[in-house]
């Protein structure tokens, strides 16, 4: 299964060594990327849900990467 990464924007803007480094989380249940701050979950992927966070909360997590 795969689904576009551009679901995803902390995962586009992530280095490929931050993509790299994951885990998974709640017994399988999803998927979490600590140098990004991001969680997936195993159902939102097979129900084909993009990424719930807002335009603001990302354009504040994309500005505190730029400082």
């Amino acid at each position: 299964m795969s689904v576009p990464v551009e679901w995803f924007p902390r995962l586009v803007h992530a280095t490929a060594e931050e993509r790299i480094n994951r885990r998974l989380i709640g017994n399988g249940q999803g998927i979490h990327w600590e140098d990004i701050d991001e969680d997936i979950s195993v159902e939102g992927l097979l129900a084909g849900k993009s990424s719930g966070e807002s335009q603001a909360s990302f354009r504040k997590w994309l500005n505190r990467r730029s400082n």
